[in-house]
């Protein structure tokens, strides 16, 4: 099927929208930092996505979408999605926005890597030189022999390992489940989650007049920008809309570097070209088979 300018031109709108989604749940998780922890952030961040669901499910009547089966499969997409996303979170304080950004792009390289243990997909001779392309950029980017490895740089690092595990699993959900039914359990289920672990301590902070419209820009960001997403790969192949979402690492560069003085190194900008690069190698590699 041809794809239409006027189709190309709203995708890139609605990937526009996925941008600028992202950059502001950085901004606001960092805006958050002292605070409120990461499984706090999650917490409040899951209470509201749980609201926003419902709401939207009975505005679209699509509440009898939401299944009670393949729990299991729920259950292990959004345990590795709360690991990577809490990762992400305590490490949006650590390192650089442009460096996060960087490292959270990966997550597709170890999808590549991993998909053969669960989805039977073969690991070609592309797949594997795009992520051995894009782990050199890793190692340029966090420079382990100049700076070491901090809990910070781990973190950004794995933080995309929880992401490509949650991504596999929702592959395989989309088959049986709708977006509604998926959205639901995500925000349920890490909703569980956070409360034992923010309440591990015994003391859950709330959220106060000074920090809860940056507790709303995380809670509508991250629901905003899947929709965003979503919404553009309808109207474009992935070939075209993914490498569209690599724009939000050039964008949080400029917020990090005039909002946080965050200096924009050439490792870290030859780091973020090798990934990006790897990405869109391995992207096309799929869309041509």
């Amino acid at each position: 099927m041809s794809l239409s300018i006027t189709d190309s031109m709203k995708a890139g709108v609605w990937m526009l929208g996925a941008v600028i989604s992202f950059s502001l749940m950085a901004i606001a998780g960092r805006e958050l930092a002292g605070e409120l922890d990461s499984f706090k952030i999650m917490l409040w961040r899951s209470l509201a996505g749980i609201f926003i669901v419902l709401a939207i499910a009975w505005r679209f009547n699509t509440l009898n979408q939401i299944k009670f089966d393949n729990l299991k499969l729920h259950t292990i997409r959004n345990v590795s999605h709360f690991f990577g996303q809490t990762l992400w979170y305590f490490a949006v304080t650590k390192v650089t926005l442009a460096q996060l950004f960087a490292f959270e792009f990966t997550a597709p390289l170890w999808v590549a890597l991993i998909a053969p243990l669960f989805l039977q997909e073969t690991l070609t001779k592309t797949k594997f030189l795009s992520i051995f392309i894009g782990f050199i950029g890793i190692l340029m980017i966090a420079r382990p022999e100049a700076t070491g490895l901090s809990a910070g740089m781990l973190s950004a690092i794995f933080c995309a390992v929880g992401f490509a595990g949650s991504i596999l699993a929702t592959k395989l959900l989309t088959s049986t489940q709708s977006v509604t039914c998926i959205l639901f359990w995500l925000t349920v289920m890490q909703f569980v989650m956070s409360i034992v672990c923010a309440g591990f301590d015994g003391i859950i902070s709330l959220p106060n007049t000074t920090n809860l419209h940056w507790v709303v820009v995380i809670s509508v960001g991250g629901l905003t920008a899947h929709f965003c997403i979503t919404t553009a790969l309808t109207l474009a192949p992935a070939s075209i809309v993914a490498p569209l979402e690599f724009l939000r690492l050039p964008l949080i560069s400029v917020v990090g570097y005039f909002v946080y003085a965050e200096a924009l190194s050439l490792f870290i900008l030859g780091g973020a070209i090798l990934i990006v690069g790897a990405n869109i190698v391995n992207l096309r590699k799929a869309e041509t088979g």
